[in-house]
């Protein structure tokens, strides 16, 4: 197969308040914001990061604008929904006879597929 034109390297994510969803998706992913060995200019995007190195970077990209319509492109997570709920998360869909998951979304509006874990 011939070399593709581009390839994956980072998600990002648009926020009003990127410092404060960066902790929220580092509190319910398990990620880190990732270090640097210089100051970071809290006006910049947040680089947050699998600690395990298993998931994608993420940055967390500072807008002044809200968020008005659905996301064209979401993440998918595998989680506790009640726990998000409770950590911040707003309920969109409850998962029912035609999806098998719920559609969350962050403190910011962004939003996001809850999965069940496999038994």
């Amino acid at each position: 197969m011939p070399d593709a034109p581009a390839r994956f390297k980072d998600l990002c994510l648009d926020a009003r308040d990127h410092q404060a969803t960066a902790d929220w998706w580092c509190a319910a992913l398990g990620y880190v914001r990732r270090p640097s060995t210089e100051p970071r200019d809290p006006a910049w995007p947040v680089p947050i990061e699998d600690p395990t190195g298993a998931g994608p970077l993420i940055w967390v990209n500072p807008v002044p604008e809200p968020k008005t319509v659905k996301n064209r492109v979401h993440l998918d997570v595998v989680g506790d929904t009640t726990a998000l709920l409770a950590a911040g998360a707003t309920l969109i869909r409850a998962r029912d006879a035609e999806i098998g998951w719920d559609v969350l979304a962050d403190p910011e509006g962004n939003e996001f597929c809850c999965f069940a874990p496999e038994p």
